[in-house]
């Protein structure tokens, strides 16, 4: 067991990390049960794989469950209406708690209503996923999209409880793993060498279903995650920036491929801090070595490593359209998350989005 605090003042929050701590839910999650009752809104995926052990771990509970369809379509206004309107139903009240079971869409969904339900009430992250677990379930962005791209109509909004079970992603697909793996890599590449090396000695085992690598990963890139975020909250200095690393490439190119599962948030991530790495080798940066290096650890744990390899065909300036919409843009100026090494990450206010359109162009043509 690993309890990591997020350090936010009268906003501190835990994340527990614990293998079977799914089956301890009706414990672990008492204190948020104020009513004695618990509203639980997941999707159909995981509610055939994981629904039925926290059901039976919440046994004396009133349970109300919220089913949605999987997938990032679920992340919309319909869709936030409707799951609002049935939580008022639910007489959801603001000292409550909403229980957000599954990964980043239910997270990110979830968290965005409970932030604007009654003006604010508490949510409960229990992420289901390996990118939830190390990434969107910690820190309190929350999120729908839109037609003009990701995650642009949200809040900040921390939960009250993070409970990470790993043993739940024995049912996860292997794609999906692969997905989440991308932000594992992410922390190494941004500012923890070493962790990167981990990674590459240990990846391949984690991939496969090692606990112990599991752990490791899930409880270094949180506590990664929980320092950051403790720092800089709400992305007002650089440093929350960098969690960004590949998001800015990859946001276009999933709005490219219309947000569905042709490529999944995480592959995009990866083609994202790949092509990220590229560029900044391009600018005389970092060495080209380095941006091998990262690209080629992606590519061996099956992830894509660039345009081709996501699916993506299209021109420099289409994918530079879709970047105009970015949350991060600011002054007309768009941030970019460069890197001088591995492990040596930075915000660069200085890019020209013309000349990432013509290097998207050469990647696309090579």
């Amino acid at each position: 067991m690993t309890i990591v605090p997020v350090a936010l003042g009268s906003r501190s929050y835990d994340v527990h990390i614990e293998d079977g701590a799914l089956d301890r839910a009706g414990t672990l999650l008492a204190p948020w049960l104020k009513r004695g009752r618990a509203v639980i809104v997941t999707d159909a995926n995981v509610a055939r794989a994981q629904l039925p052990r926290l059901q039976a771990a919440l046994s004396g509970t009133e349970q109300h469950v919220i089913t949605l369809d999987p997938g990032e379509a679920t992340k919309s206004w319909a869709e936030l209406e409707a799951l609002t309107d049935r939580l008022l139903d639910l007489e959801v009240e603001r000292g409550d708690y909403v229980l957000a079971l599954g990964g980043g869409v239910i997270g990110d969904l979830v968290g965005f209503a409970a932030a604007i339900l009654k003006r604010g009430c508490g949510f409960v992250q229990v992420p289901t996923t390996l990118l939830a677990q190390v990434d969107s379930s910690v820190g309190g962005k929350t999120a729908i999209n839109s037609r003009a791209g990701k995650n642009l109509i949200g809040a900040f909004h921390q939960p009250g409880f993070v409970l990470i079970d790993p043993s739940v992603l024995n049912t996860l697909p292997a794609r999906e793993q692969r997905a989440g793996y991308a932000e594992v890599v992410k922390y190494g590449l941004i500012n923890d060498f070493a962790f990167f090396e981990w990674c590459e000695a240990n990846g391949a085992a984690l991939l496969a279903g090692d606990g112990v690598a599991r752990a490791h990963a899930i409880a270094t890139s949180v506590a990664a995650k929980a320092g950051i975020v403790a720092a800089d909250e709400r992305e007002t200095a650089d440093l929350r920036a960098l969690l960004n690393l590949g998001h800015t490439f990859g946001h276009a190119l999933e709005a490219d491929t219309g947000f569905s599962d042709r490529l999944l948030h995480g592959e995009a991530v990866a083609a994202g801090m790949a092509l990220a790495f590229r560029f900044s080798a391009e600018r005389g940066l970092c060495s080209a070595q380095d941006a091998e290096r990262a690209s080629a650890h992606l590519a061996a744990s099956g992830l894509p490593d660039g345009l081709k390899a996501a699916g993506v065909s299209a021109s420099g300036e289409a994918l530079v359209a879709h970047m105009l919409h970015d949350k991060k843009m600011a002054g007309g100026t768009l941030s970019f998350i460069l890197a001088r090494g591995i492990g040596e990450s930075f915000v660069d206010k200085s890019v020209a989005l013309a000349d990432v359109a013509a290097f998207l162009n050469r990647e696309e043509r090579a």
